[in-house]
């Protein structure tokens, strides 16, 4: 492998102007510029990049941590952060941390020596000891998709409260009143602000909000949990759910079709996030959408203004920005054959 004293030799030249020549740090007379990249070709010399870091102390590349890179939510999130660094000259390291906390911590080691310049981080989860690793680590960062308590970092996410009331209006809407909840982990803020709209919309109205299973995120435990609401409800099942994300609305439809169902006809089903799959589904799915790419630009610009103002600037202030998602009405909801009567307070249907 060649080396950058290998194509001073070449052309007949200090290391130094080579250096000029390929950094474009200096003004090199346009004689002395051929001839170096010249040698440049014939040797097939490719420049260091970890010797460049060291010496300009960047690296042009962005560490990401996401939980679980097989759902496809945080796919098409990924996907989006990177165009958003391809754009800004930026590469992105990706590191699935597989909701374990301590295969989380590994990795943010690992980032720090690989010496990214800045980290987004969408956490396997909120727990204080995820926040004590997270504190400690000197890199600029910000979180997106969800915050974690006790941590003191920018944080690019939707509003999921006013996301779950989205979800379960839309269901009162269409004249639905048992309204279940399939939740996500409860360890995880964003889903349980989920779960908190579609209880504030069911109050809002005086209906119950009896109906809640957690899952965790995955197709199987909205099955599971679709199952058992149809199971313990009996002659009072649901006759709507919202499921707090896509995989776990898609369990949910197998199960209402095991059990002899039919969606929309018996229970309406909405899910949340709008991943691609969503819109393939039979029937297609209704779903609360996050707009992956503005918090994919969002977060990337907040990055960016760390890494310029350096580490010495001490830590960023914890300024949060909340997205508006938005209701995408799809063939898994639909108004009861009696709907557009008004939601009277303790009546269910």
């Amino acid at each position: 492998m060649s080396s950058i004293k290998d194509v001073a030799r070449l052309a007949g030249v200090s290391v130094t102007t080579v250096s000029h020549v390929l950094n474009k740090t200096r003004s090199v007379l346009p004689a002395t510029q051929e001839r170096v990249l010249e040698a440049v070709q014939t040797l097939g010399y490719v420049p260091s990049a970890v010797a460049r870091s060291l010496k300009t102390q960047a690296t042009h590349t962005i560490g990401m941590l996401v939980p679980d890179n097989s759902n496809p939510y945080f796919a098409e999130l990924v996907r989006a952060v990177e165009d958003a660094c391809f754009a800004a000259g930026y590469a992105l390291l990706l590191c699935n941390t597989d909701n374990d906390a301590g295969r989380q911590q590994v990795y943010l080691d690992v980032l720090s020596q690989k010496r990214v310049d800045g980290l987004i981080v969408a956490s396997t989860s909120d727990d204080a000891l995820m926040s004590q690793h997270l504190v400690q680590t000197a890199l600029p960062m910000v979180l997106i998709d969800r915050a974690i308590a006790g941590l003191e970092r920018p944080c690019v996410q939707t509003d999921h409260v006013q996301g779950g009331m989205l979800a379960t209006q839309h269901l009162m809407a269409l004249g639905r009143k048992r309204i279940a909840c399939v939740a996500g982990p409860q360890d995880l803020q964003s889903s349980e602000q989920r779960v908190q709209g579609w209880r504030q919309a069911l109050q809002l109205v005086g209906l119950p909000s009896d109906l809640l299973v957690h899952g965790d995120f995955t197709v199987n435990g909205g099955y599971v949990a679709m199952q058992r609401l149809l199971h313990d409800g009996g002659a009072n099942r649901p006759t709507a759910v919202f499921a707090c994300n896509d995989l776990m609305a898609m369990g949910a439809l197998r199960a209402v079709h095991e059990a002899g169902l039919q969606v929309p006809r018996d229970v309406a089903v909405v899910g949340y996030d709008d991943i691609e799959l969503a819109s393939y589904t039979q029937p297609a799915l209704t779903t609360v959408a996050q707009p992956t790419r503005a918090m994919a630009q969002q977060a990337l610009a907040w990055l960016l203004e760390r890494i310029q103002a350096g580490r010495s600037a001490g830590p960023a202030a914890a300024a949060t920005q909340m997205l508006v998602p938005a209701l995408v009405t799809r063939e898994s909801s639909r108004a009861l054959a009696r709907a557009a009567v008004p939601i009277v307070s303790g009546e269910t249907v």
